[in-house]
């Protein structure tokens, strides 16, 4: 298997009909071997019923239902669970994402690179609504991570197969992929597509998303920086905060009982001390994460570093294969 598309949907009926035979015909363009999986997100329409219907006429598609709806997150890591393709592409199913744009997204990887995102550079959807927050968020997410690209919240990305399986998904980390694969030693690469106006159905995003990429950031943020290093962060501010506590102290004790200084020292002596035991327990938070952090690690066997490429013989590989998912023979 060469390729696997990954659609993660939910009440996109009307819109499945239209979409599913202008993908197949852009993939059979490639000229490489493919696999659909379309993910039902717990929709409450007849997009199952569409996707049963398509099933029976294609063998190259796959149906994943879930009980409930999920979330876009789930959807993608389902898919990437059960994607067998040496590339993973994903995409939305409400067609504004354009399959003719993926030999696009193909040709990029082509030249090297383990991810390719998707770059929607004449949007249709309102400024105001959904323009500016989409703005505001990718300004957001590209300095918090250090990873800068222009359209984060474009679903139609390309990533090698060794990428994704690497990846562990939970709450709404999807529009963060590309920066959890930077922090893998992952490649990632940019280009134009095209944006279609929805044809049918509603949006389902809208302002108030920009308030949960900023809440979502604060995790990725951790996760890509101080994960590895928790007694650093916490530690650091915990070292911080006694010393100013101490330094507060004692210039009271001077000021008070030697510079014989009159006044009420009552909330500045409560402060030293609040500042003090604050640091005590962030230093104990440092030391309960980085505990957590060897039982992460050497209780479910997880890898400290990731692995690119590996030049041994036959013999030799099947000895190293279980090094991680990003290394290759």
């Amino acid at each position: 298997m060469q390729l696997s598309v990954v659609i993660p949907i939910f009440n996109e009926s009307e819109n499945i009909r239209v979409l599913y035979p202008a993908l197949t015909q852009a993939l059979q363009a490639t000229g490489r071997t493919f696999e659909i999986i379309a993910v039902d997100d717990g929709s409450r329409d007849d997009s199952f019923g569409v996707l049963k219907e398509l099933f029976r006429q294609d063998p190259h598609l796959k149906v994943i239902r879930f009980r409930r709806n999920s979330g876009q997150t789930a959807a993608f890591a389902a898919g990437f669970d059960l994607a067998q393709g040496d590339v993973v592409v994903t995409l939305d199913a409400d067609m504004q994402n354009d399959p003719a744009d993926i030999p696009l997204l193909l040709d990029a990887l082509d030249k090297g690179y383990d991810v390719v995102s998707g770059y929607r550079q004449e949007r249709k959807e309102p400024f105001l609504s959904r323009r500016l927050p989409s703005m505001v968020a990718n300004w957001l997410i590209s300095h918090t991570t250090g990873v800068h690209l222009h359209d984060y919240g474009c679903s139609l990305k390309a990533y090698r197969l060794e990428v994704v399986k690497g990846l562990h998904l939970y709450g709404e980390l999807h529009r963060f992929i590309p920066a959890l694969a930077s922090a893998m030693g992952a490649s990632i690469a940019e280009v134009p597509v095209r944006d279609h106006p929805r044809r049918f159905g509603r949006t389902h995003y809208g302002i108030s998303r920009t308030f949960r990429v900023i809440l979502d950031l604060l995790t990725v943020r951790f996760l890509l920086v101080h994960f590895s290093r928790p007694m650093r962060l916490f530690g650091g501010m915990g070292l911080l905060s006694s010393a100013l506590g101490l330094a507060l102290g004692t210039f009271l004790i001077v000021a008070r009982f030697l510079l014989r200084v009159s006044g009420n020292f009552a909330p500045w002596a409560l402060l030293a001390v609040l500042l003090v035991l604050a640091g005590l327990q962030l230093i104990g938070m440092g030391l309960l994460g980085e505990m957590a952090l060897r039982i992460y690690y050497e209780a479910r066997g997880k890898p400290i570093y990731q692995v690119r490429e590996m030049l041994m013989t036959p013999d030799e590989r099947s000895d190293a294969s279980m090094l991680t998912p990003l290394a290759k023979g």
